[in-house]
C-alpha cells in the first residue's frame, strides 16, 4: 500500500483533525491513539496548508455546520469552564454547566414506560393512562452537550467503582450497576426523536452522540443496537478510534466482524480496526500479516501498529519472535506501558527472568499505579513461585481497572497453584464475564473443574475454548483426555486426533504440541506428538482394537528417530475431518518444504509404547521382536527393571522353544 504525497497530507490533516476534536470533548485514548499514528507518518519537506494566502494548520478550521459554528461561540466561555471541571475529574460539575440535575429529571420523567406491579407472587403490568407532557430540549451545541452527557455518564462509572467491594471480597459480586445510564440513555434518545428524518437520518448529526448513546446501549447488553449506532458514528466521523473499539469489544466471531466491517466506510481506519479485530480473534492467517506489512509501510514507528506485530507473533505461537518485536517496541519507545502485560505473559513463558525482572523494573519507575505495571510485577512474582505475592500484585491491578482481563485469567492461574479452587473459578468467571472471547479463561475453568474431577463441566468449558480456538492441539487435547475419563473413549479419540492433524500445521517451536511439518495434500505429515499417539493407542486398547492401537504405538515410537517413518501410513486414519484449517485467507496451504523432521529422542511416552510393544509381541509368540524392543528398554534408563525381567522371561520362552541361539532380529 502506497499513498501518494496529496493523499499522505489528507490523512495527516485527518489526523490532525482527530487530536483536537477528541481532546476537545475529552476523548483521551482516541486523541492518544491519533497523534502517535500522526507522529509516525514520515515527515515531508512542506507540511503546512496555506489557507487564503496564510500557513496555518488545518486544525483550526471552524465547525463546517454554520449553525453548529454559531452555538460553539456563544457558548466558549461556558465550554471552557465545563472542561476545566472534566479535566480535573468533577464530573458533575461539568454535566451541570449544561445540564443541570433538574432538567435532567424532567427529561427522565417525561418518558414514562408501563409500570409493574407485583400481586401474591404474579407480575401484572399495568399502563398508566397519564400522558407526559415533552421537554423541550435547551439549545446546545452537539460538542458541548457530548462533553456534558460524557461527564455524566463517566460520573456513573465513578460511583460504580466506588460502591463496589473490595476485589474477590465477600461482597463482590461484581453486579453493580452504573445508575446514570437511564438518564443519559432517555436524554440521547429524545434528542435522536426530534432530529430524525422520514428517511430515519438524524439531521445535523456529527457522529459524536451515536457514539456515547451506542456506549449506553452496550452497558445495558443492547448489543444489537449499540453497533447500529456505532456504525452510523464511524459513517459521520471515521477518525474517532474508541467508537470502533467498542465496536471491537461486541464482536465475538470472524463472521460477526466480516458482516459488521462491509457496512463501515471503507478506508485506513477500517483497514486497522480489521486487523485490530482479527487480532483479538486470535486470528493469525498469512492475510493479517500482509495488511499490517502494508500499514507499516506507511506508519513504520507507530507504536500501535508495532504491537499489532508482536501479538501476530504470540497467536502464531512464534513466542521468540514476538519476544524480539516486543523488544524492539520497548526500545523505540521506553515510557509506553501499553500492551506491556502481554510481553510480561511472553517472558513468563519463556522462563527470561533476567528479562521479566527488568522489565518489572522499567514499569515500576515509570508508574507503579498503572493496571499493565501490576500484571508485570505479579508475572514477576509467579516465575519466582511467590503465588501469594502475586495474587496481591493481580489484585491492584484490577483494584485500579475491573475490566483487567490479564489479571483476572492470571490471578486465576495463581490461585490454582495454591489450589484454592473456589476462588480461581471465580477468577475466571470473572474473566470471562470481561470478555467472552478469552479462551484462556475457558481453558482454565474447564482445568479446574477437572481437578476437582467434575469431568461434564470440565468438557463443556473446554469444548467453549476449542471453538474459540479451534486449531489449537492443546484445546483438542483437553477435550480428548477429558472424554477418555468420562468413560468415552470413541469420542476421545476423534478429539485427540483432531489435535494431532491441527499441531502439524505449525512449526515446532511452539508452546505446546510437537509442531511440525504443514498438512499437504490431506494427509498427516511431519512429527506427532508421542504424548498424544501413546493415548489414542490406549484407548483403542481400552476398545479392545488390538491392531489400531499397536499401529498408533509403533507410529509413537517412531517419533524418536523423526524423518519419514515418524510420518506413517495413518493418512486416513487421522484425517477425520475435510475441512482445512485457516492457514491462510484464501485457504491454501503455505509451503513447509523446510520444515525439518527431528526426531523427539527417547521419551517417557515412547517407552512405555515400546514396552506394550514388546508385550504385544510376546502375546503373540514373536519372540524376536519381543527380546530386539526389550533389549532396547533396557538401554533406554525409563523402565529398566521391568524391561530386564521382560528380557529374562523372553529368554527363557526362547530357551525352552529351542530358538535361542536364532538371530535376535
Amino acid at each position: 500500500m502506497s499513498l501518494s504525497a496529496n493523499e499522505i497530507a489528507q490523512l495527516r490533516a485527518a489526523l490532525q483533525d482527530a487530536v483536537v476534536k477528541c481532546s476537545e470533548r475529552c476523548l483521551y485514548q482516541s486523541s492518544k491513539w491519533a497523534a502517535e499514528l500522526l507522529n509516525a507518518l514520515p515527515e515531508t519537506e512542506e507540511q503546512d496548508v496555506t489557507i487564503e494566502g496564510q500557513s496555518a494548520s488545518p486544525i483550526y478550521t471552524p465547525n463546517s455546520d454554520p449553525e453548529e459554528a454559531l452555538l460553539e461561540a456563544k457558548e466558549l466561555s461556558k465550554y471552557l469552564l465545563a472542561k476545566s471541571f472534566f479535566d480535573c475529574r468533577e464530573y458533575d460539575r461539568c454535566a451541570a454547566v449544561f445540564l443541570p440535575d433538574s432538567l435532567l429529571s424532567s427529561v427522565l420523567n417525561s418518558k414514562l414506560e408501563p409500570t409493574t406491579a407485583q400481586t401474591k407472587g404474579k407480575a401484572k403490568a399495568t399502563t398508566s393512562n397519564r400522558t407526559s407532557t415533552p421537554v423541550k430540549l435547551p439549545k446546545i451545541s452537539q460538542k458541548s452537550l457530548f462533553l456534558a452527557l460524557y461527564a455524566k455518564f463517566l460520573s456513573g462509572e465513578k460511583r460504580r467503582n466506588e460502591d463496589t467491594e473490595m476485589v474477590m471480597g465477600p461482597q463482590d459480586a461484581g453486579s453493580i450497576l452504573n445508575k446514570q445510564l437511564l438518564v443519559v440513555g432517555r436524554y440521547l434518545s429524545t434528542w435522536f426523536e426530534e432530529r430524525e428524518t422520514k428517511e430515519g437520518d438524524i439531521a445535523g448529526s456529527q457522529g459524536w452522540l451515536e457514539y456515547l448513546y451506542g456506549m449506553v446501549l452496550a452497558k445495558e447488553k443492547n448489543d444489537k443496537k449499540a453497533l447500529s449506532y456505532f456504525i452510523q458514528s464511524v459513517h459521520k466521523y471515521t477518525m474517532n478510534w474508541g467508537c470502533w473499539l467498542e465496536m471491537t469489544s461486541l464482536i465475538s466471531r470472524v463472521e460477526d466482524l466480516n458482516q459488521i466491517l462491509a457496512e463501515c466506510p471503507q478506508n485506513i481506519v477500517s483497514y486497522m480496526f480489521h486487523l485490530h479485530t482479527s487480532l483479538e480473534l486470535y486470528q493469525q492467517s498469512s492475510g493479517l500479516a500482509s495488511s499490517l506489512e502494508q500499514l507499516l509501510s506507511i506508519f513504520p514507528t507507530s507504536s500501535f501498529l508495532l504491537t499489532c506485530n508482536a501479538l501476530l507473533a504470540y497467536h502464531s505461537k512464534d513466542l521468540m519472535a514476538a519476544e524480539q518485536h516486543f523488544g524492539r517496541l520497548l526500545s523505540l519507545h521506553p515510557h509506553r506501558l501499553d500492551s506491556l502485560d502481554h510481553y510480561s505473559n511472553i517472558l513468563y513463558v519463556l522462563n527470561l527472568r533476567p528479562k521479566l525482572a527488568f522489565l518489572a523494573h522499567i514499569c515500576s519507575s515509570i508508574d507503579r499505579f498503572r493496571p499493565e505495571s501490576c500484571v508485570v510485577i505479579g508475572n514477576y512474582y509467579s516465575l519466582l513461585s511467590m503465588h501469594d505475592k502475586a495474587v496481591q500484585y493481580f489484585r491492584r491491578a484490577l483494584t485500579l481497572d475491573r475490566s483487567c482481563l490479564s489479571a483476572w485469567t492470571l490471578m486465576g492461574h495463581e490461585y490454582v497453584e495454591l489450589k484454592n479452587t473456589h476462588a480461581a473459578i471465580e477468577s475466571y468467571r470473572r474473566a470471562v464475564d470481561v470478555n467472552r472471547r478469552d479462551y484462556r479463561a475457558w481453558y482454565g475453568l474447564g482445568q479446574t473443574y477437572e481437578m476437582i474431577e467434575m469431568h461434564t463441566y470440565a468438557l463443556w468449558y473446554y469444548k467453549k475454548a476449542a471453538g474459540l480456538r479451534p486449531w489449537d492441539g492443546k484445546m483438542w487435547m483437553a477435550v480428548g483426555s477429558c472424554l477418555q475419563k468420562m468413560g468415552r473413549e470413541r469420542d476421545g479419540i476423534k478429539a485427540l486426533k483432531r489435535a494431532l492433524l491441527v499441531d502439524a500445521y505449525y512449526e515446532v517451536g511452539s508452546s505446546f504440541g510437537s509442531g511440525g511439518d504443514m498438512l499437504g495434500g490431506r494427509t498427516a505429515t511431519g512429527q506427532m506428538d508421542p504424548d498424544v499417539l501413546l493415548q489414542i493407542a490406549i484407548m483403542y486398547d481400552q476398545l479392545g482394537e488390538e491392531e489400531e492401537s499397536k499401529a498408533y504405538m509403533e507410529l509413537c515410537v517412531a517419533q524418536e528417530e523423526g524423518g519419514e517413518a515418524a510420518q506413517g501410513n495413518l493418512a486416513e486414519s487421522v484425517r477425520i475431518h475435510n475441512d482445512s484449517p485457516a492457514g491462510s485467507d484464501d485457504g491454501t496451504v503455505e509451503d513447509a518444504d523446510n520444515v525439518g523432521h527431528e526426531g523427539t529422542g527417547v521419551t517417557a511416552a515412547t517407552s512405555k509404547a515400546r514396552m506394550w510393544l514388546a508385550r504385544f509381541a510376546m502375546r503373540t509368540a514373536d519372540y524376536h521382536t519381543a527380546n530386539r524392543l526389550a533389549t532396547e528398554l533396557c538401554q533406554d534408563g525409563v523402565e529398566v527393571e521391568e524391561a530386564k525381567a521382560l528380557v529374562r522371561e523372553v529368554r527363557s520362552r526362547l530357551e525352552a522353544s529351542g530358538m535361542f541361539d536364532d538371530p535376535a532380529g
